[in-house]
Order: C-alpha cells, then sequence, then structure tokens
C-alpha cells in the first residue's frame, strides 16, 4: 500500500487489486448546451454574450447559407453544375465556430463548413465562381465544386481525401506557436473522420507539441452510409481526446449559443496556454451525403424530418433573437427574398463566364514543368483540334 512507481511522464501508483477499465462508462459525457429546442435560455447556463449586431449577423449568414444550398442544389439537379454537398442541419456549427474565431486563426476545413468562408467575407459570386469552375475560380477549375479555397481568408483549400486536413493543421498550429502569433489552428472534420489514422497521429503530436489548435468533429451520425455504431465503439469522439492528453468538451451542435460559447472558450485555452482542443458537436446531417447520395436508402425518412422539424438550428436560433427584439418576420421574408436575387445572379454570371485557359491545367505545380507534362500539353491540344467535337466550346486553347 502507498508504493508508487517512479516511471517516465510521472508516478503510477501500485494497487494488489485486478482492476480492468470498463470499455463503456455507466454515465455517457454529457452535452453542453444553452438554448433549449423552443429558443429559450435554459436557466443557470453559462455561455458568452453576443451583441444584437453579431447576432443578427450570424443569423443572416445561417439563412444565406440555407439558401446557397438549396440554389446550388437545384443548379446540380438541372446538370448546371456536377457536384454539390449541403451543410443543412450544420448551419450552426458553420457560422457560430467562425463568428467565435478572428480572421487571424487559419482554417483547415473538410467540405461541409461553407458558412465559416462566408463568415469570413468570401461573396455568393466567388462561391459560385468555383462551383462552375470559370476563369475567375481560385483553383481555376481543377477541383470539385465545393472544395473552396482562400489565401485572402486564411481558408486552406478543401481536400476530399478524409482527414488529411487534420494533421497538417497540428503542423500549422505548431509554426504558429514557433513565430509567437496570437493565433491558433481549427480544424474541422465528421465522426468517419476520426476513424482514419491521422486523425489519431495528429491528437498526439498536438498533445506532445502543444500547440494551439482546435479539433473540431462534427458527430453528425453519419459518415455517408455508415452509421456511428460501425465506426466506432467508444461514448463517441469525446472520449478520444483525454487518452491522447487533449482538453475536450461535448457540445450541442444545433445550439449556435454553445458552439460560439463553446469555440470562444477553446480558444483562449489553446493561445494562451498553448495547448489543443478537442470539440465533438453531435449534429444530424439532414440533407444527403452529397448529390451523389441517396439517404433514404439507409436511415429512416421519419428520423430525417424529425431532425429537420423539432431540432432545426436556424429556427431555434431565430426565436432567441425574436425574444430578444432583434428579428421578426418583415427582416425575415426581406432577407430570405434578396438573398436569393443575389444567389440567382451570381449563379448567372458565373454560367455565363469563361472557362479557364487549358494551359492552366499544367501550372501551378513545378516551377519549371518537367518534360512529361510538357508532352501531355502537346498531346491533349493536338487531341482537341483532331475532335472538337469533343471538346466544349467555351474552352479557351
Amino acid at each position: 500500500q502507498g508504493i508508487v512507481l517512479d516511471f517516465p511522464g510521472g508516478k503510477v501508483a501500485f494497487t494488489p487489486e485486478m482492476r480492468f477499465i470498463s470499455e463503456s462508462p455507466v454515465e455517457r459525457v454529457h452535452c453542453y448546451r444553452v438554448l433549449n429546442d423552443n429558443g429559450q435560455v435554459i436557466m443557470s447556463s453559462k455561455f458568452k454574450q453576443v451583441s444584437e449586431e453579431i447576432a443578427v449577423k450570424m443569423y443572416s449568414d445561417m439563412v444565406t447559407l440555407q439558401t446557397m444550398d438549396s440554389v446550388f442544389y437545384e443548379a446540380q439537379r438541372q446538370g448546371r453544375i456536377s457536384f454539390y454537398a449541403t451543410t443543412i442541419g450544420e448551419e450552426a456549427i458553420n457560422i457560430a465556430s467562425a463568428a467565435a474565431l478572428t480572421i487571424d486563426d487559419l482554417v483547415f476545413p473538410q467540405y461541409r463548413e461553407p458558412g465559416v468562408l462566408l463568415w469570413r467575407g468570401f461573396s455568393l459570386q466567388e462561391f459560385a465562381n468555383q462551383c462552375f469552375g470559370n476563369k475567375d475560380d481560385y483553383g481555376k477549375g481543377r477541383q470539385m465544386p465545393i472544395h473552396y479555397g482562400s489565401n485572402k481568408h486564411n481558408y486552406f483549400t478543401v481536400a476530399a481525401t478524409i482527414a488529411t486536413q487534420v494533421p497538417h493543421a497540428v503542423g500549422a498550429a505548431y509554426s504558429l506557436k514557433m513565430d509567437r502569433k496570437k493565433a491558433c489552428v481549427i480544424t474541422y472534420f465528421g465522426d468517419g473522420g476520426t476513424s482514419e489514422g491521422d486523425f489519431h497521429a495528429a491528437l498526439n503530436f498536438a498533445a506532445v507539441m502543444e500547440v494551439p489548435v482546435i479539433f473540431f468533429c462534427r458527430n453528425n451520425g453519419w459518415a455517408i452510409s455508415t452509421p456511428t455504431s460501425d465506426q466506432f465503439r467508444s461514448d463517441g469522439v469525446v472520449v478520444k481526446g483525454p487518452a491522447y492528453g487533449v482538453r475536450s468538451i461535448r457540445v450541442d451542435g444545433n445550439d449556435t449559443l454553445a458552439i460560439y460559447t463553446a469555440v470562444h472558450a477553446a480558444r483562449e485555452m489553446a493561445i494562451n496556454e498553448n495547448r489543443p482542443i478537442l470539440i465533438e458537436a453531435l449534429t444530424y446531417r439532414v440533407g444527403h451525403h452529397s448529390t451523389s447520395d441517396d439517404s433514404t436508402k439507409y436511415r429512416p425518412v421519419d428520423e430525417i424530418e424529425w431532425w429537420r422539424s423539432a431540432r432545426d438550428p436556424v429556427a431555434r436560433f431565430r426565436k432567441w433573437i425574436e425574444s430578444n427584439g432583434w428579428w421578426c418576420s418583415e427582416n425575415e421574408s426581406e432577407l430570405r427574398t434578396s438573398v436569393r436575387k443575389q444567389m440567382l445572379h451570381a449563379i448567372q454570371v458565373a454560367e455565363k463566364a469563361d472557362k479557364p485557359p487549358i494551359g492552366e491545367l499544367f501550372t501551378d505545380v513545378y516551377n519549371v514543368p518537367p518534360s512529361n507534362l510538357c508532352e501531355q500539353e502537346k498531346f491533349l491540344r493536338e487531341t482537341m483540334k483532331r475532335h472538337p467535337q469533343d471538346y466544349m466550346p467555351d474552352v479557351p486553347v
């Protein structure tokens, strides 16, 4: 009794009792919440106060994101763009987390965080240019639609490969620490991303190097058609943090004020204490995974509808700002009409714009293009000349 093992990393007490750590705790980790389903502040809840100006901007951006999703989704169904993925049900995660950060903080997104870019000032026209892959698209038409990126907004380009952005975020956070910058990095990923080795390596790397990074997991129940029960048997994602020495919290992902408060606090700790923070937001992907998916094939329609109607984060936040006297139905109809009009205009402009020149398929990787790339370009140009009918006339040669 009282004997300890002086082991690297700290003393460990001995015990004569053989006891395995339980794989399933009696009680699941609690979920931080501020607003109830009716948009009322829960008694005795502590949260970061939001001004009228910020609250109205947050709500306006959530509505804009909703509208943008519905218009782009329609455009894909009309065959005008090739692909799209919506953020329906996850608008609060997008906007509230973005609002709690500053423009100096670096964002390593997955592909369901366009709202973060919207909050930072990326215009509807810029979104449309990227989805249509025209000459004004910053990716020069070389990325899938929705794989946005903006140097100006410190938003790293989306990659389709799952969880590769997570260790990248840790490396970037390490550089901020070395440069003594008063900023942090945030990286977003889904529940499925936590099954990738990159997630585990990143958490360990971040904890050991003590870097200012926020790991934000959108646990929305489904990784395309794979339910969380097929992803992990742990109590969600939040418990994975402490195993690596990372401070963690579980938050209601459909509660705008809870997310805003949690990310604000996480940012302060990450920067002032040089430490990683893991946030697990419990939410639900109301839309299909993407336009290539039909989610009714693997989950009940009434489950989707219940989350759409009863747990809608946008409606919940609207009730709160209305109860403060900051919003009314006139503001609502005016906003929705205006955004839809702007969105349709942006699409018309993006659709009419020229495509990027063919030569830009081969630039921006090498300082001096290697011989095999030069040969490929020559071969492509010759093929286009021989078979003009197989190529769109609006692609500049």
